[in-house]
């Protein structure tokens, strides 16, 4: 494999860690086919489960530790998380992870409700992978957009 294939993969794996629609959007600028994108999105998707799974309590101590007031208890967004995770528990949490939550968010939310870590694994390798060939073979059956991210590169 290519030091610069490689590279490819890692831009792909880095983006959907953070945003997991901007992984099949970097691997299609990038020239990767709809199931390099599909199988780089999951990873980078995986990657933050990982990480958050293992550091999710610190992490909450140290958003609470910054805060200089009191979060809301009842904000929007924890109403919609609890509302799913009541309605459809940690399969719902994992489908919307990739959609709404975002890779971080979604494991964030599953820790602070105290979902077994491997649950967690299971369910949002199986979202990843799903929704991850689902939006990149979608996305890459739009060809206007590649003519228009190509404008960008």
């Amino acid at each position: 494999m290519s030091q610069i294939l490689l590279l490819k993969y890692l831009s792909v794996i880095i983006s959907s860690a953070l945003k997991f629609v901007a992984g099949p959007l970097t691997a299609l600028a990038l020239g990767l086919t709809w199931y390099e994108a599909a199988l780089c999105s999951a990873a980078g998707m995986m990657v933050s489960v990982l990480t958050f799974t293992y550091v999710g309590k610190g992490v909450q101590v140290l958003i609470k530790r910054w805060r200089k007031t009191p979060a809301k208890r009842f904000s929007k967004s924890s109403r919609l998380a609890v509302r799913i995770w009541k309605r459809f528990g940690i399969i719902g949490i994992a489908i919307l992870t990739p959609l709404l939550f975002t890779p971080i968010g979604g494991t964030i939310i599953a820790v602070a409700f105290r979902v077994p870590r491997r649950e967690i694994f299971l369910w949002m390798l199986i979202s990843g992978l799903s929704v991850g060939s689902a939006l990149s073979f979608a996305i890459y059956k739009l060809y206007f957009l590649k003519d228009w991210l190509a404008g960008f590169f």
